[in-house]
């Protein structure tokens, strides 16, 4: 279950140090032939691997005369580079993403310790005429994921992204003439179809991939603005009618639910209800770019094809929502070579950079044209399924903002943990309602400002 969770505490993963440490050109060398600068360059491992950034680093190194880009490359970034912050030798640009257990880029949000990105935004992508803002794909700067604090601006800058939508099987659709729903009148009507020929609906690995789900809800409900204030505990936000739209289409889902699921809804079953697809008994699952590869093993209908879906609209011609994990980069405000820190972040929204990174990572940056780019080291799953951005489909990104504990509330369990016993009519939509409500009222007096 390769699973990043959205919903949570940020403020109880936070581990407090002080990122405020001497700034100066410790970058800066004197070779004697007038200066040279080196760039400091701290990127987390995971499963992109080393390779692109050292090609990144060769091209960067070759068009700007003079300067060394030094690069530290690990899987334990945080405790590499912690020490080394602590003692005033900061990095130039980081890759970090949040939502780690270390929560280092969270520590840097939380002490304002970040760059505002606005030069980097209006610079022109070296070797083209298109400025960087105007080339990251819409709604990729929309969000608390990229802009942390109330005053409109980034300092986090979109890298790599990862939608999640409804899997499904291509396959069953074609032989059984099923249309793929465009709004959730659609949805429910193509369940009602389905249930006379023997196959459910839907189907959920557990209540935490609700996640996904619920923040498409909200955007596809009251746009990012509604998906916002959820995100902030706004007062009295889950009594609007934006919120409960959006929780009456979790629990309409509970008539179309394959039967079994709501038992094997654990770490243990998980793989049992996404077989469900596989299988032919329940049409969609929610889950992320991660599920073929999870499930390439298992066994299936004959002639299986995954497909895959945005959530529908609330109404025809509405926009359809895709949560997406997002990957972040930022420069801490005390870095020593900030101008060459912004060329190197605008570089790495070009065309040429979004092909190393495509063909050496096999991943993709949020820029228009960014799929055609990186074809050759995609997988054709692999760019239908990071094309759901260009089909149409709109980003919904954030999290929960940061809080205090607070005593006797875990809003996780509040949030995602009600869904099961929705599904088997332990509780309707309206106690969730009423308890979303008050546990969001305790937590907004916690927020770390």
């Amino acid at each position: 279950m390769r699973k990043r969770r959205i919903v949570g505490l940020l403020g109880a993963m936070i581990m407090g140090f002080s990122l405020v440490a001497c700034g100066g050109d410790a970058g800066s060398k004197d070779t004697g032939a007038g200066e040279a600068k080196t760039l400091k360059i701290a990127a987390f491992k995971g499963g992109y691997g080393k390779e692109y950034w050292e090609e990144l680093k060769k091209n960067f190194e070759e068009n700007h005369e003079g300067v060394t880009v030094e690069l530290t490359v690990e899987e334990n970034l945080e405790e590499v580079i912690r020490p080394q912050i602590q003692a005033g030798n900061v990095p130039d640009l980081v890759y970090l993403a949040t939502n780690r257990k270390d929560a280092l880029t969270e520590t840097f949000i939380k002490e304002e310790a970040l760059t505002d990105l606005s030069g980097v935004l209006d610079k022109t992508v070296p070797g083209e005429s298109v400025k960087v803002k105007d080339k990251i794909l819409p709604g990729f700067l929309d969000t608390s994921a990229t802009n942390p604090y109330p005053d409109g601006k980034t300092y986090l800058a979109p890298l790599f992204y990862s939608p999640t939508g409804l899997f499904f099987n291509k396959v069953l659709f074609e032989e059984k003439g099923y249309k793929v729903p465009q709004t959730w009148d659609e949805m429910f009507a193509l369940g009602d179809k389905a249930k006379k020929d023997g196959i459910s609906l839907f189907a959920y690995p557990t209540s935490g991939y609700f996640d996904g789900v619920m923040a498409s809800l909200l955007a596809g409900s009251g746009g990012i603005e509604g998906f916002n204030k959820a995100m902030a505990y706004e007062k009295d936000f889950w009594k609007s009618p934006e919120a409960k739209k959006a929780l009456e289409i979790v629990g309409k889902m509970k008539n179309y639910l394959e039967p079994t699921v709501v038992a094997n809804a654990n770490p243990q079953g998980f793989k049992n209800n996404q077989q469900l697809v596989l299988d032919n008994k329940a049409l969609f699952i929610p889950n992320g770019s991660w599920l073929p590869d999870e499930m390439k093993d298992a066994p299936r209908a004959k002639g299986f094809e995954w497909g895959f879906t945005a959530y529908p609209a609330f109404e025809k011609g509405g926009t359809s929502y895709s949560y997406n994990f997002l990957e972040q980069m930022y420069i801490p405000k005390e870095a020593g070579n900030k101008d060459l820190a912004e060329e190197f972040m605008a570089y790495m929204y070009s065309d040429e950079a979004v092909k190393i990174i495509g063909e050496k990572a096999k991943a993709v940056v949020p820029v228009k044209g960014s799929i055609e780019l990186a074809k050759g080291g995609l997988s054709d799953l692999q760019v239908e399924l990071l094309g759901i951005f260009d089909k149409g489909a709109e980003p919904v990104m954030g999290t929960f903002v940061a809080t205090k504990p607070v005593e006797g509330v875990n809003f996780t369990d509040v949030y995602m943990g009600t869904i099961d016993s929705i599904m088997t009519g332990n509780k309707i939509v309206e106690d969730w309602q009423k308890a979303l409500n008050e546990a969001s009222d305790k937590l907004r007096d916690a927020i770390i400002k």
